[in-house]
């Protein structure tokens, strides 16, 4: 009996060694972390934080831990974070859901929140380690593709890797003549045909494994019904790790080009109908110069013969 509850205790100072050594070596991760990282209830109070959460938000620790997170975003960000901790607990993990924590400075930082289900030894979930990530940058950069994306002169559009137009400048609603609720969310494939959708398929992969592609050639319908003959270079659009989600294309209407194709092509052809002309006429004339030389040679012969029988006859004579 003695032996069992020796053993009995061993296992127990075993279990809380280990839980003891999980504890440290989970607030090691947190605390040397490079992004901020913070472990909060189910309720949203924060347990604990990293330094690189007081170094973003500007607070103090006493003014972070045991807070609620609803101090520092807002009451329709604070339902989306339940929501996020209901997800967590239920599939034990939610990503890059948007977060706007405000500073001490007073500042509104965008941040998006990756968090994982914080479990007790048991296996039940009983809180969530956020990581968040400072997206100033980012939307800088994001918003200054969108500048040049919006005032780019020629026709420019993001798609997914399906085909679905996500972001259109107005210089593609002036070619196609659609308003942006018709070309926004809908399918390359409702402007082309289902042959050139499949080329189309076929030059996103192409930007998925090169990074790019060149003059793909494509003829969107218009709203006027009218076919329009463009070429398409696109280049791959890329999430914050790298991986392609998407593509950036832009449209150049080849209408004025062809055009001018055609014009030079009815030149050549009038040009050789000329050439033909010329031809011809110049086998008339040469042929009429030809007729004309064979035609004094023969005069020369009968004035030469006439003369020979004019000599004959003043001989005879």
């Amino acid at each position: 009996m003695v032996e069992k509850i020796v053993s009995q205790s061993s296992v127990s100072q075993r279990e809380q060694t280990s839980k003891s050594h999980g504890s440290l070596d989970a607030d090691i991760i947190i605390k040397n972390a490079p992004d901020p990282v913070f472990v909060s209830d189910l309720e949203g109070k924060i347990l604990s934080a990293n330094d690189a959460v007081y170094e973003l938000l500007g607070f103090r620790t006493d003014e972070v831990l045991e807070q609620s997170l609803s101090r520092f975003v807002s009451p329709e960000e604070t339902r989306e974070f339940t929501a996020a901790l209901r997800e967590v607990i239920e599939r034990g993990v939610i990503r890059n859901t948007r977060l706007n924590p405000r500073s001490a400075s007073n500042e509104v930082i965008p941040t998006t929140l990756n968090a994982s289900a914080l479990r007790d030894p048991d296996g039940k979930v009983i809180g969530a380690i956020g990581i968040l990530r400072d997206m100033r940058e980012l939307d800088k950069a994001r918003a200054y593709s969108d500048s040049l994306i919006k005032n780019a002169p020629d026709p420019v559009f993001v798609s997914d890797l399906e085909g679905k137009i996500l972001q259109a400048n107005d210089a593609v609603y002036e070619l196609l003549g659609f308003r942006p609720d018709e070309v926004l969310e809908q399918s390359l494939s409702r402007f082309i045909s289902p042959e050139e959708t499949r080329e189309f398929l076929a030059a996103l992969r192409e930007v998925i494994e090169r990074g790019v592609t060149r003059n793909a050639r494509l003829n969107p319908r218009t709203a006027s019904n009218e076919v329009i003959p463009t070429t398409l270079n696109a280049s791959a659009l890329r999430d914050t790790d790298g991986k392609v989600i998407g593509a950036i294309g832009i449209l150049r209407d080849m209408r004025a080009y062809e055009k001018v194709v055609s014009d030079l092509q009815e030149s050549k052809i009038e040009l050789q109908e000329k050439i033909l002309d010329l031809e011809k006429f110049e086998e008339v004339v040469v042929g009429r110069e030809l007729k004309m030389i064979a035609l004094e040679k023969e005069i020369e012969n009968l004035k030469r013969e006439l003369e020979k029988l004019s000599r004959g006859q003043t001989k005879w004579s």
